[in-house]
């Protein structure tokens, strides 16, 4: 592969300019599109069973894939900042395969995006791309169960079972990977100011510590609280129940009274974590590295003695696809490991390829100056290459089962940070 983008000025703005990146741009959205979130996974389509077996999991590949051929070309939809601009791996794979790409950053926001594709899909009609990046959630599960994605064949990802970390390769919410494969994860712990905070944090019980009253940033997201809530009372968000719920918002409930929470924040917590307006705060793990990389900031991530949580993107192929053979091939090129530690030294999430790291590092030793610091933080950093550790204590978001079950989730927490 070419690698004359670690040289590259733009790929070096990407590690050293504050982004609106694509947790960003979700939170950004705000409560219109949690409300949209709402109207939208009320949508009735003709759905159709998830395959429960092996068996039928086959079937339906064997199904879908019969006779299909590469065409030549791909269309991708991804969020923004996902990629070098220049996009040197798409480059590269059509280079190897003779095969076009249009990649468009056209994904802000994951209910906007299922309600926009959802009336075609529903028609039967293309929606003008081949692959797209989804997160877990209710967004995911609701175009699973209208039978709106194509079933993987997995003989066309042989870098996928090669290289991809074994915790992706069965995530509660795509058992067996039917349906997608990861394009990059995050983490949901605690971040916090060493200049304000002498004896760093080890458990979320310590952001309903009243020595912080008035300096504890919480999130102002539904289920991101939830999470933090639950997991403080010992609890698996993935499989907590309604009873849960409620004494997990007691418990929020709380802590805002005692007035130890300063603010609940949709994505602006970063800035007031490094000026010492809040010492500690519920945080996403790119966001800490981001800034330490672009401000030279020291500010520190931790993930919980009682967990975190982790959040992934999805590639995943609509069921009206045009060129599925050609979207499949690009999916697995990214799990070449050369591909994958590219990726990681632009986007500074978690990589789904744990052999990357040994690849920036290579990176980073022949590098020099300001590249080879800057490449030899990603390299050596937690918040892109979690240790098994680290992945033990990591848990998924709960998957909702109904729109019924989502609505009375968020009722119950959205009361505690808009009353």
């Amino acid at each position: 592969m070419n690698k004359d983008f670690i040289n590259d000025p733009a790929f070096l703005r990407g590690m050293t300019t504050r982004r609106i990146g694509r947790r960003d741009a979700f939170r950004l959205a705000g409560l219109s599109a949690a409300g949209l979130a709402l109207a939208a996974c009320g949508v009735q389509g003709k759905g159709s069973p998830r395959p429960t077996t092996s068996a039928q999991v086959q079937s339906e590949v064997e199904k879908y894939w019969s006779g299909k051929v590469k065409n030549g070309h791909v269309n991708f939809a991804n969020w923004p900042l996902y990629m070098d601009p220049k996009q040197p791996e798409l480059k590269e794979f059509t280079k190897r395969t003779g095969i076009t790409v249009t990649y468009k950053e056209v994904i802000q926001d994951n209910p906007s995006w299922f309600a926009k594709i959802q009336p075609l899909l529903a028609a039967g009609q293309s929606i003008n791309y081949d692959l797209m990046v989804i997160t877990n959630g209710i967004h995911f599960t609701q175009l699973v169960r209208l039978g709106y994605l194509v079933p993987l064949d997995h003989s066309k990802l042989p870098n996928f079972a090669a290289n991809a970390a074994e915790r992706y390769k069965n995530e509660s919410f795509d058992p067996g990977n039917v349906y997608s494969i990861p394009w990059a994860s995050g983490m949901t712990g605690i971040a916090y100011n060493p200049k304000y905070v002498d004896t760093p944090p080890t458990k979320i019980a310590d952001l309903w510590n009243p020595k912080y009253k008035g300096k504890v940033g919480m999130m102002a997201d539904a289920q991101e609280i939830a999470n933090f809530g639950l997991l403080l009372l010992g609890i698996k968000p993935e499989t907590s129940t309604p009873d849960d719920w409620e004494k997990a918002a007691e418990k929020l409930r709380e802590q805002r009274d005692s007035g130890i929470v300063r603010k609940y924040y949709d994505q602006s917590y970063i800035d007031p974590l490094a000026k010492g307006d809040i010492w500690l705060t519920m945080a996403w793990s790119g966001d800490v590295f981001q800034k330490n990389i672009s401000d030279g900031t020291d500010l520190r991530f931790v993930i919980p003695e009682e967990g975190a949580t982790i959040w992934t993107d999805n590639m995943v192929i609509p069921k009206t696809a045009e060129n599925p053979v050609d979207a499949i091939m690009l999916m697995d090129f990214f799990y070449e490991v050369e591909i994958a530690a590219s990726l990681a030294e632009y986007i500074n999430y978690v990589t789904p390829v744990p052999a990357a790291q040994e690849v920036v590092r290579k990176h980073a030793a022949e590098a020099t100056g300001e590249d080879k610091r800057l490449l030899e933080q990603v390299a050596e950093s937690p918040l892109v290459f979690p240790s098994e550790e680290d992945y033990a204590k990591l848990h998924d978001y709960r998957n909702f089962t109904s729109t019924e079950e989502q609505q009375k989730f968020e009722r119950i927490f959205q009361a505690i940070t808009t009353s």
